[in-house]
């Protein structure tokens, strides 16, 4: 089950945040990590991420850290695409049907 996990971290310069996105991008089963500065929240999207030791890890280098949000992320519907039909120039040629790139 993929996840979006939100925590608050205290991150007060440039090397606090490079240590929270180390600290989460070697977390088992991580896909991305963002960092939106302004809240100072760390955002996770993972598959079975251990969101227990993530916190903990967290902690243990920043000084303080807490769980906003989990979410599940719904996979992406894989969307149709209409085919895109190919025209030859010469009428001797058949047409093409292509599938969409």
């Amino acid at each position: 089950m993929k996840q979006k996990i939100v925590m608050k971290v205290q991150m007060n310069c440039e090397k606090g945040r490079t240590k929270a996105m180390k600290i989460a991008a070697v977390a088992e089963g991580v896909i991305s990590v963002a960092i939106e500065r302004e809240k100072s929240l760390v955002v996770v999207i993972g598959d079975g991420v251990d969101l227990v030791s993530l916190a903990g890890s967290l902690r243990k280098k920043l000084g303080s850290a807490t769980i906003e949000s989990v979410q599940e992320v719904k996979a992406e519907s894989a969307k149709k695409k209409d085919p895109i039909i190919c025209y030859s120039q010469y009428p001797q040629y058949p047409m093409y049907i292509c599938s969409g790139f």
